[in-house]
């Protein structure tokens, strides 16, 4: 199960590295649902890189302890643990899809450490004043941030079952999901290799639980914990511009309220289409290029 590391207040986080030990540092912030055994470069290409990438289950998730009453904010802190107990100063930040708000958190509330951060296909905060959130968002997303406004038990009923039925037949859901999907995160998700690689991920983040879902959906739900405004390193956000999880307005409303953020949308592309370019995200987080290369670049 990779390595447990203890945090101030005896919550343990479990913590996968893989790539080059001695490449630069990149923490892989993980999707909601999702665990450290989420999408990833294939090894070799990380030795090529020269990245050595960290990824962990946030609190509740796979092998992690709960957190009560989390804020996307209290990302950063599990992040700085890690890095502490790893030896390691200065390091980026990608989060994909839910671990896209916790990547903007470390950010935020450690500049001193985060050299670049990435965050694609993620949400907006849902005070976002002048976006319409919900526009363009799945049924089945939006029905759950509405029983979060209703209260944390609500969706710990409903996200409960819908985890349970998960795991009881992973291919089936993933089989499901992808039938939900647009033409072009269909193709991806169709490749046999993507599709075992979602069903280790949903099974691990979902093995004990869904308090690490419910913790995810509630935190986004409620204030965030630091303010965009004070993001100093380098922020680049990418977004599939038919993308029906995360709507690609999100990411527009981020990229104006993010100091010098650049700003990638790539028409014919989805959500899952953040999967295809994490191979050049980690190239622009480590400096080897100026930024990634896109097909689309739009402002």
């Amino acid at each position: 199960m990779g390595e447990l590391i203890r945090t101030a207040d005896g919550r343990s986080l479990a913590v996968e590295q893989y790539g080059s030990p001695h490449g630069r540092p990149v923490f892989l912030l993980h999707g909601t649902p999702g665990s450290r055994l989420g999408p990833a470069p294939r090894p070799s290409v990380l030795y090529r890189l020269g990245v050595r990438l960290l990824a962990f289950d946030r609190p509740g998730y796979g092998g992690s302890d709960r957190l009560s009453d989390r804020r996307v904010g209290d990302g950063a802190a599990d992040v700085r643990t890690i890095a502490d107990a790893l030896g390691i100063r200065d390091f980026a930040v990608v989060g994909r899809s839910g671990g896209a708000p916790h990547a903007l958190a470390c950010a935020a509330l450690m500049p001193e450490r985060v050299t670049r951060a990435a965050a694609l296909v993620p949400i907006a905060p849902q005070d976002a004043p002048g976006l319409d959130w919900f526009e363009g968002m799945t049924e089945s997303n939006v029905r759950e941030y509405h029983n979060a406004a209703v209260g944390r038990r609500r969706l710990t009923a409903t996200l409960g079952r819908r985890s349970r039925s998960i795991t009881a037949d992973l291919a089936a859901s993933i089989a499901e999901l992808r039938d939900r999907l647009p033409e072009s995160d269909r193709t991806i998700v169709a490749d046999a290799g993507i599709q075992s690689m979602l069903e280790r991920n949903f099974a691990e983040g979902l093995r004990s639980s869904a308090d690490g879902w419910v913790d995810d959906v509630m935190a986004f739900s409620t204030g965030w914990g630091f303010e965009l405004a004070d993001i100093s390193a380098p922020v680049y956000l990418w977004h599939g511009e038919d993308d029906i999880f995360a709507p690609v307005q999100h990411t527009r409303w981020l990229a104006e309220h993010i100091p010098g953020s650049e700003l990638t949308v790539e028409r014919g592309a989805a959500h899952f289409g953040a999967l295809r370019v994490l191979t050049r995200v980690l190239s622009w987080a480590i400096r080897q290029h100026p930024r990634p290369s896109t097909a689309s670049r739009t402002h």
